[in-house]
């Protein structure tokens, strides 16, 4: 089970995804799950994915944290200080929203349906 604010994925920027694809496969043996022409997740021994062609992406390795409960924890982010970025929205295979800390390291939370 997955447990509250754990680290749970990675994002990162793709810029040509066919070349990044073939770089961590032949580099280190990687295999990706295309979902769509503009993001490749892996599963490497912690799950993330390249992103390209969105407008609203993150232009740098983004921290995802998982909740159990999205809006409970979108109320714990605030109360503890952090500012919300993104509010929640969905995703092909759940929801989550983006936050800001006090050093100002933006970060995402998200949660299955």
């Amino acid at each position: 089970m997955r447990e509250d604010g754990k680290v749970d994925y990675v994002e990162l920027p793709g810029g040509d995804l066919g070349a990044v694809k073939a770089f961590y496969g032949a580099a280190f043996g990687w295999s990706f799950t295309d979902y769509g022409p503009e993001y490749a997740a892996f599963n490497e021994g912690l799950d993330g994915g390249f992103h390209t062609g969105q407008d609203d992406a993150v232009q740098k390795p983004l921290v995802i944290l998982y909740a159990n409960h999205l809006e409970a924890m979108e109320a714990k982010v605030r109360a503890a200080g952090g500012t919300i970025t993104k509010p929640i929205f969905s995703f092909p295979g759940g929801r989550r929203f983006h936050f800001a800390d006090p050093a100002g390291n933006e970060m995402a939370v998200w949660s299955e349906g």
